[in-house]
């Protein structure tokens, strides 16, 4: 998870240990002195920890410090694996072109990191037929990515998610 930034005003420290902008150590200078020298240089004094004592802060070009924040904020929600998932609807009795269409499709999907779910519309005793096609499609795409739940046969239809390997 992305800590907070704490920048400029929001800064309440007396003291702080100063970097410059091209990364160059400026060093230990009061809070008023580094945000007049942010303000002359048209950046952003931005805070990298408060833990220590003076914390360590850096002069950032006005505004990419959120672009930062906002990348890593990012970036750290595609490490926490929030897939989305994309819904195919297949039926029981598929012709073999359609099940390589709809096979191709899901391939494409858990390729581009997406998950899926494989939904079989049931009518009257297709269950088993549908199950077994669910197994076909899942043996199919091992390739691309894993099971996220078995097959769920609930009413008039079966259900089977997949998610991206």
């Amino acid at each position: 998870m992305a800590s907070k930034l704490v920048m400029n005003e929001a800064i309440k420290a007396a003291e702080v240990w100063l970097t410059g902008l091209d990364g160059e150590r400026i060093g230990v200078v009061s809070r008023q002195e580094a945000l007049d020298l942010a303000k002359e240089l048209k950046a952003d004094l931005v805070c990298d920890s408060l833990m220590s004592s003076p914390p360590p802060c850096r002069l950032v070009s006005r505004g990419a410090a959120k672009r930062e924040k906002d990348q890593a904020g990012k970036e750290a929600r595609q490490q926490e694996g929030q897939v989305k998932v994309k819904e195919i609807r297949l039926t029981a009795n598929i012709e073999e072109h359609d099940y390589d269409t709809k096979r191709r499709q899901a391939e494409k999907l858990l390729d581009s990191g997406h998950g899926v779910l494989l939904v079989v519309r049931i009518q009257g005793k297709e269950g088993q037929a549908a199950k077994a096609m669910l197994e076909g499609l899942a043996t199919d795409l091992k390739a691309s990515g894993t099971r996220k739940t078995g097959i769920q046969l609930s009413g008039k239809q079966a259900a089977l998610e997949l998610i991206p390997k």
